[in-house]
């Protein structure tokens, strides 16, 4: 079976979806499909384009490992530039798509408007001679884009709240997900909600792995040590995180990753005068992540609405307690060991921080028991069950 998994996100760049294809695209490719990667990426990778038939600057095409090295796994990546406005790369995005998933069998998205409106604009046809009908085209949602536009520009409402609100893109993104043959969401959670909004075609839910690991047990330092690791955009609410150190006298703050958000929250650690006690490190993998959330005391996640971060699990895996909004798509089977709180503003976040530090030894010792068995094989075979469905 030939599948492409189209994405707006991709090793080096961090974040669920990156993690997420990535991990899926090895195991479906060790079970013996051809697997390509389509995302967006910086234009001066190096250029392979011969490999797809490819005669254009405009793409480019990498391993599936870190480039430069020998591809082992199987999978190819075809690089889109960013550059220009969103009319530009939706067009080459869509170029690539139709020149390598036009004979695909499946085509799985991870991004309802980067990448569906492209995959809309491809308008891919399989070739003359080939197998009839289309590629097959899947959504996987795992978050809200039209919302997290919204939070972007300054909005405050939760995603439940936002469409208690009628916005007026509901009608874009109903065209979109009914462009689709099947829905996959991340999480009961929206799934229940977007059936409440939206009339969807055939759709189902497959939950996010469980990181492998050995969880450590944490003993708390002094100062106490908060991290957050992640992409810097509005909705992870990141400026109450740095005000609540204003009543958070004995604790830092490490920050991990890169985004939008990142120069604001620079320039309020210098306005809030808290530049010895919070540290800005680029984005991390393998063994630097690992002892960072090893040095760790609490990964604190105080999004107005958080679906399904995949960040919230390595912690879990690493036995490094985990503070999490309660407006979260993740159920309990996934949430056992975290702290679900309603932490919007830097009083409750605050607050919430001294209890966890009152009773650490507690919460740490049920962060560290073994956390439910769901590899990222599971994840794949699950998709590989759908994929032969449709």
């Amino acid at each position: 079976m030939k599948i492409i998994l189209a994405t707006g996100i991709y090793p080096p760049d961090i974040g669920g979806p990156a993690t997420y294809v990535r991990s899926v695209a090895e195991e479906l490719s060790r079970l013996g499909h051809e697997v390509r990667v389509v995302t967006y990426g910086e234009k001066d990778l190096e250029l392979r384009t011969e490999d797809l038939g490819l005669r254009t600057p405009s793409t480019s095409l990498r391993t599936g490992k870190d480039e430069g090295e020998e591809n082992q796994e199987g999978w190819r990546v075809a690089v889109v530039p960013r550059s220009g406005g969103p009319i530009l790369r939706w067009w080459r995005y869509a170029r690539v798509l139709k020149s390598v998933a036009a004979d695909a069998d499946i085509v799985e998205a991870f991004s309802s408007v980067s990448v569906g409106v492209p995959l809309i604009l491809a308008r891919l046809k399989k070739p003359f001679g080939a197998a009839q009908g289309k590629p097959k085209k899947v959504l996987r949602l795992g978050g809200d884009f039209f919302w997290e536009r919204y939070t972007d520009r300054g909005g405050t409402k939760g995603l439940k709240d936002w469409y208690a609100a009628k916005p007026q893109s509901k009608w874009i993104m109903q065209k979109i997900l009914m462009s689709f043959d099947h829905i996959v969401f991340s999480t009961d959670f929206q799934k229940t909600l977007y059936r409440s909004q939206y009339r969807l075609p055939m759709h189902s839910v497959i939950e996010n792995a469980l990181p492998s690991g050995i969880p450590i047990p944490h003993a708390a330092h002094v100062p106490f040590r908060l991290l957050f690791m992640g992409r810097f955009v509005a909705f992870k609410n990141l400026p109450v995180l740095l005000r609540s150190l204003a009543f958070l006298s004995q604790c830092t703050l490490t920050f991990v990753g890169n985004g939008p958000m990142e120069k604001p929250l620079r320039t309020l650690t210098e306005e809030l005068k808290l530049g010895d006690r919070v540290i800005f490190l680029s984005s991390q993998g393998g063994a630097a992540k690992a002892r960072t959330l090893a040095e760790a005391d609490l990964l604190v996640l105080p999004s107005i609405t958080e679906l399904s971060p995949n960040v919230a699990l390595e912690a879990r895996a690493a036995g490094l307690p985990v503070l999490l909004t309660r407006a979260t798509g993740f159920g309990d089977a996934l949430t056992r060991g975290m702290v679900l709180r309603e932490i919007r503003t830097p009083e409750q976040l605050a607050q919430t921080v001294a209890d966890v530090r009152s009773r650490y030894s507690e919460i740490a010792e049920a962060a560290a028991l073994p956390p439910p068995a769901r590899g990222w094989d599971a994840v794949a075979r699950e998709h590989l069950q759908l994929f032969l469905s449709l």
